[in-house]
């Protein structure tokens, strides 16, 4: 599905069925580098089964215009102009990554606009690496290679796909390979610079899930409990044995976590 946000055209993915903007709507945002494929299994399930799916590329990833938003706030506010664009007046947002912050603030700073919230693979604040930061932003592929080491559990490393022969870490790298150079850097800049998580959960007035991988390097689960924590509203879902790109790792379980609340 195509959309038009701000004179820009925007990519989503509705589960291979109609997007029917009269269903409950549930809003997928992807997390730094990467695209709405990363959804895949979830988005189909979901669209199969009475909700109406948009699994977007934020702007400048995947098939969306770009250039990449500098900074979490914009994203939050474009998303409520998506959630426009498509005819829709509330949403439940579900984010991985740079996502969920991007998904938390939406939730937060438009509370009338959101019926609920997952965040996935999430810490508040989310820091990046001073040298993590400076490979992405010289476009050097070591910041992808450190991507994938960190942001994958030690099963994802020496196999777990279901697919004999299919590797998942594999997959990821030729994914965030396919970002256009600078996107990597905007993304991880823009999570690093992001302050007002506290806030921002003090502000949610809808059902929050918390779903954190149990192997996750980049995001460790101690990190979302702390966020749960804080707000009455919270559930938490740890996955065991699935890192931090746990939608890819571990898709069953993810989409057996998000089933509970949406």
């Amino acid at each position: 599905m195509r959309l038009e946000v701000d004179g820009k055209e925007v990519y989503a993915a509705t589960g291979g069925k109609p997007f029917d903007p009269d269903l409950p709507t549930v809003v997928f945002l992807h997390g730094a580098a990467m695209d709405h494929t990363v959804w895949a299994l979830q988005t189909r399930y979901f669209a199969h089964h009475g909700r109406a799916v948009l699994a977007v590329d934020l702007p400048g990833h995947g098939r969306s215009a770009g250039p990449p938003l500098a900074d979490i706030g914009g994203l939050a506010e474009w998303t409520t102009r998506l959630l426009d664009a498509a005819g829709v007046a509330r949403a439940a947002i579900v984010g991985h990554s740079m996502g969920a912050l991007v998904a938390l603030e939406t939730a937060a700073r438009h509370p009338d606009r959101t019926w609920a919230l997952a965040l996935l693979g999430v810490a508040l604040p989310m820091p990046v690496n001073d040298a993590f930061l400076a490979l992405a932003e010289a476009n050097d592929h070591r910041a992808v290679e450190l991507m994938m080491d960190w942001g994958h559990g030690r099963r994802a490393h020496v196999g777990g796909h279901r697919v004999p022969g299919l590797s998942i870490v594999g997959g990821d790298m030729r994914l965030v390979e396919r970002a256009a150079p600078g996107v990597m850097h905007a993304d991880l800049a823009a999570c690093n610079a992001y302050r007002r998580g506290d806030e921002a959960v003090a502000n949610v007035r809808c059902p929050m899930l918390l779903v954190l991988g149990e192997d996750d390097r980049m995001t460790p689960p101690a990190a979302g409990r702390k966020i749960a924590d804080k707000c009455d509203t919270a559930e938490v879902a740890v996955l065991a044995g699935c890192g931090h790109m746990m939608m890819v790792e571990t898709p069953d379980a993810v989409l057996d976590a998000l089933r509970e609340v949406m």
